[in-house]
C-alpha cells in the first residue's frame, strides 16, 4: 500500500530510529518507491546516510568500551561488541575496495576487516596480531556486505596471548575465516 509523503516520511524516521542499520534499498522495497524518493526524504528529514548512522551508533555504544584501538582506525563499522568475547563488524564493498577489470573485492580488505575486529574485542589497551591463519571461501563483490563475527576462543594470562576466531559471511554464506593469536600485555 502506498502513503503519502507526510505519512511515509513518520514510518521512515520510526523504521530508522528502530533500526539505523537499514539501507536505502531496503527502505525503497518496504515503502514501494524508488531509491532517490528515500534519498531525498531523508535529505528533508535530515536523517543521515547509512553509514553516518552506523558511525553514529557505534560512536555513541562503543567509544568507552573498544580499549584496544580507536574506533576511526577499525576496518568497517563495529555494530556489537562484548570485549573478551565477541564483536560484529559490517563491511560495505564499494569501488574503492575492488579489482576494476572483474569488481572482486581485494582480499587484503577483507583480512583487514576480521584483523582489526580481532584487535578492538580484545579488553586490553595493547593487542597486536602475533600470528594469523586465513582462509577464503569464495570471492566478494562490489556492492555486497561483509559482516565480520569475531569469537575470542581463549586467553592465556601466562603467554600474554588471546585466541580469536574471526568468521566473515555474505548474506549468512561464509566467505572467509581467520584465527588470530593476539598478544597482549600481560597486566590487563
Amino acid at each position: 500500500m502506498r502513503r503519502n509523503k507526510k505519512e511515509r516520511q513518520q514510518l521512515l524516521t520510526s523504521t530508522i530510529k528502530e533500526n539505523p542499520f537499514t539501507t536505502d534499498e531496503e527502505l525503497a522495497e518496504k515503502f514501494q518507491v524508488s531509491v532517490q524518493t528515500i534519498r531525498l526524504d531523508r535529505l528533508e528529514l535530515s536523517i543521515p546516510e547509512l553509514r553516518e548512522r552506523i558511525k553514529n551508533v557505534a560512536e555513541k555504544r562503543f567509544s568507552n568500551e573498544v580499549r584496544s584501538l580507536p574506533l576511526d582506525e577499525i576496518i568497517g563499522e563495529i555494530i556489537d561488541i562484548d570485549l573478551d568475547h565477541s564483536a560484529i563488524s559490517i563491511l560495505d564493498i564499494k569501488e574503492e575496495h575492488v579489482f576494476k577489470r572483474n569488481k572482486i573485492a581485494r582480499g587484503h580488505h577483507l583480512f583487514a576487516q576480521a584483523n582489526s575486529l580481532a584487535v578492538a574485542v580484545i579488553n586490553d589497551e595493547l593487542a597486536l596480531t602475533a600470528k594469523a591463519n586465513i582462509q577464503f571461501k569464495r570471492s566478494v563483490k562490489q556492492n555486497e556486505r561483509v559482516i565480520a563475527k569475531a569469537k575470542v576462543l581463549k586467553i592465556d594470562d601466562e603467554l600474554g596471548r588471546t585466541f580469536v576466531e574471526v568468521n566473515s559471511f555474505v548474506n549468512n554464506e561464509l566467505v572467509f575465516i581467520g584465527e588470530f593469536e593476539m598478544y597482549r600485555s600481560k597486566n590487563h
